[in-house]
């Protein structure tokens, strides 16, 4: 059978219960209803943390986030975190005659610590396995607010160099702030952390100077993106390939095209869900007419779950209505509960999965093994890091899928879900997240949740079941290893 292209299209903060073929009401998304329709729907999908960067970083190693102490959110100037001699899904599949590239949000570091905005950067993806880059710097609400294609921003003035600094006080007293110039927010911030330097109206995180002609425009970021990944699919129409598109959407700032605005009754969070979707429906929509739509397999999920203030006031709580981003599930970004890790994916690929719905358990560590598999690459098992060969899952041929996997919430803190049980180890800190209205799942006992009775994780049974306590805790180290994540509370069960 021929090698068949690959394409993950990773949302940004998109719950389990954002899209109508989940449940959802209010918001359209036709094409990725209809990618359901014709793939396979996922129901124990999970991302491996409810934030970005660590999600990210297991995407394209395979590899539990907590077993890298810096795989945790980045600032927009950090160092890579991806070594260049690492094992990652793009580098397995290049070495299996593959062509790769990354277009939109990266947010896993570049350069090595002491990055230059102006020259050449390295390290960067074109260092970790993919031939091609066109990424976001780091993510929507961080400076530098520019494209970085290959190895420097793109259409950086020589005239204009960028400067970017994080932390302390802002060191550029001639570029306006949202703390010291309100009056030149078109959007406000809800929180101290997002009113530093000031880029189209919005306060971002870090501060920066320099480089006007390059920064990006948010309402265009979509057409721009799309417009990359489809050139890159059209100039491979005769090499297998693999294509990672990092949505943006519906990470804040929430600010949609303008062919968007006021698509839905949610505000700006439902608009841009819909703008997702449109983005999806181009990629599928290009790879029919290049002829490429029988031979490609199409991956949609979230990096992590939803969110409605994260930063910024844009009335997504006021407008979200009977909306439940995270559906049934308890929790959300920033919660061990299952709605900060458990999200929704829709795998669509002709001629090799059968249209339905899929219950196996799957890790996004798992995308390693399972493409190579695919591909027919050769690895060797000790490289695998965490991921495991579930490409009989991804082509509906097992609805069962994992004995086990670990996920965490915020500050690296595990969780263990095996079958339908999933535990939650002791953890200190707050029950609700800080300023964002997320429970956390921290508690000084331990938690066991039954999903089969229970998917809402209301009930919590650890007290019935003191033997299960014991064994998932005894897993979840033995999973661990030497390698005890930073957020890990060693208590007495």
């Amino acid at each position: 059978m021929k090698k068949p292209n690959f394409v993950i299209i990773y949302a940004d903060d998109l719950g389990f219960g954002d899209l109508a073929c989940y449940g959802a009401s209010g918001i359209p998304t036709p094409n990725l209803d209809q990618m359901a329709a014709e793939g396979q729907r996922y129901i124990n999908s999970y991302a491996t943390a409810a934030t970005c960067t660590p999600s990210r970083h297991s995407l394209l190693t395979g590899c539990y986030p907590w077993r890298n102490p810096r795989a945790k959110i980045l600032a927009g100037d950090a160092p890579m975190i991806i070594s260049k001699n690492e094992r990652t899904l793009p580098g397995t599949l290049r070495e299996a005659g593959y062509l790769t590239a990354v277009v939109g949000k990266w947010h896993l570091g570049l350069g090595d610590g002491n990055i230059d905005w102006n020259g050449e950067i390295r390290p960067c993806p074109l260092d970790v396995g993919f031939d091609e880059s066109y990424i976001m710097a780091a993510t929507n609400d961080r400076v530098p607010c520019v494209f970085v294609e290959g190895r420097r921003v793109h259409n950086l003035d020589p005239n204009d160099p960028l400067d970017v600094v994080y932390g302390g006080e802002n060191p550029f007293p001639e570029v306006p702030t949202g703390k010291d110039n309100p009056e030149l927010l078109t959007m406000k911030h809800s929180d101290q952390q997002h009113y530093d330097t000031i880029v189209n109206g919005v306060g971002r995180v870090g501060f920066c100077r320099g480089g006007k002609a390059a920064q990006w425009n948010d309402e265009a970021m979509s057409d721009i993106f799309v417009g990359k990944a489809k050139n890159f699919i059209s100039a491979n129409t005769e090499r297998p390939f693999f294509l990672y598109f990092a949505l943006h959407q519906p990470h804040v700032p929430r600010i949609p095209c303008p062919r968007f605005v006021g698509s839905t009754k949610l505000g700006p969070r439902g608009d841009v869900i819909a703008e997702l979707d449109w983005c999806v429906g181009e990629i599928l929509e290009h790879l029919k007419a290049e002829g490429l739509d029988d031979n490609t397999v199409v991956v949609f999920s979230s990096d992590n779950g939803p969110i409605l203030d994260d930063g910024y006031e844009d009335a997504a709580s006021a407008k979200c209505g009977e909306h439940q981003p995270a559906g049934p599930l308890r929790g959300g970004k920033y919660s061990m509960f299952d709605g900060g890790t458990r999200v929704p994916m829709i795998v669509r690929a002709p001629g090799r999965a059968e249209p339905g719905d899929n219950p196996a358990l799957f890790s996004h560590t798992d995308f390693l093994a399972s493409f190579a598999a695919m591909a027919g690459a050769v690895v060797p098992e000790d490289e695998m890091a965490d991921s495991l060969d579930m490409s009989a899952v991804l082509e509906g041929r097992d609805t069962v899928g994992r004995e086990n996997l670990v996920t965490e919430g915020y500050g690296s803190k595990t969780v263990v879900r095996q079958r339908n049980w999933v535990y939650l180890p002791p953890h200190e800190g707050a029950p609700i997240s800080e300023g964002k209205g997320v429970e956390t799942g921290n508690s000084m006992k331990p938690q066991l949740y039954d999903l089969d009775a229970d998917i809402g994780q209301r009930e919590d049974v650890a007290a019935a079941h003191p033997e299960k306590v014991a064994e998932l805790n005894e897993l979840l180290e033995r999973i661990h290893g030497s390698t005890i994540p930073d957020g890990h509370l060693v208590a007495p069960i």
